[in-house]
């Protein structure tokens, strides 16, 4: 498992929302909501602290969010919101494209993706990545490069399993923000995180409790990675 090392990119945030047997979905894709209203509200406060938060194209196709933070008062300055899309799979009419006033957009994708797919506007950044080694995803590193340049010292993954995976694999999680409800969905629910391809069990990625509190109904757990 590789690693690069904190000072050199963005510190990163996991949040997860999720069942207590950790599925964020049930198999018809329906999660709203899992986690109740105070847990949600904890999520925006989250979003504010951080300089950027990423989703998966998976997660706009599926939600269609917004990925503002909305606390009161508002913040004054929103984070970047950055989708990952390497198949160019996020439809122009997606809300991040229509809430650009709020806030700036980036798009991390390929570099051989045609552009013309998604709208030309003020607001919206285009981070064109090469592929990762093996795969045909953009290269994580490089996407961390983009958004130091950009200016970002703390992002925050808000989904999907698979891109959640993909930093978890790299090395790069440094934090685990994760909201529990008191619900179980079972093992034909969509679970929070995709694979790891461990074989075995000593290379599992190890993280320490830093905090655990009740809020509302659901539990809100705090981990950091173990270096």
């Amino acid at each position: 498992m590789s690693d690069v090392s904190a000072p050199s990119r963005p510190t990163v945030t996991l949040k997860l929302a999720t069942s207590l047997d950790g599925r964020i979905a049930l198999a018809n894709g329906q999660s709203k909501w899992i986690t109740g209203e105070a847990a949600r509200a904890e999520v925006h406060r989250l979003r504010a602290s951080h300089d950027a938060v990423i989703v998966g194209s998976e997660t706009v196709l599926a939600d269609d969010p917004e990925l503002t933070a909305r606390i009161d008062p508002m913040p004054a300055k929103q984070p970047l919101r950055v989708v990952a899309d390497s198949r160019g799979r996020v439809p122009a009419s997606a809300k991040l494209f229509s809430t650009l006033e709020m806030g700036p957009v980036a798009i991390a994708t390929l570099e051989t993706m045609d552009l013309e797919r998604w709208p030309s506007t003020q607001g919206l950044q285009f981070w064109m990545l090469p592929a990762g080694e093996g795969s045909g995803s953009v290269s994580l590193i490089e996407m961390m490069n983009s958004a130091k340049r950009a200016g970002v010292a703390s992002m925050m993954i808000e989904g999907g399993g698979q891109l959640a995976a993909s930093f978890v694999r790299a090395g790069l999680v440094d934090r685990i923000e994760w909201f529990r409800a008191p619900v179980l969905l079972g093992g034909d629910g969509r679970p929070c995180l995709g694979e790891l391809g461990l074989e075995q069990l000593e290379l599992a990625p190890k993280f320490t409790r830093t905090g655990v509190r009740e809020v509302g109904v659901d539990l809100w757990e705090s981990y950091a990675r173990l270096v």
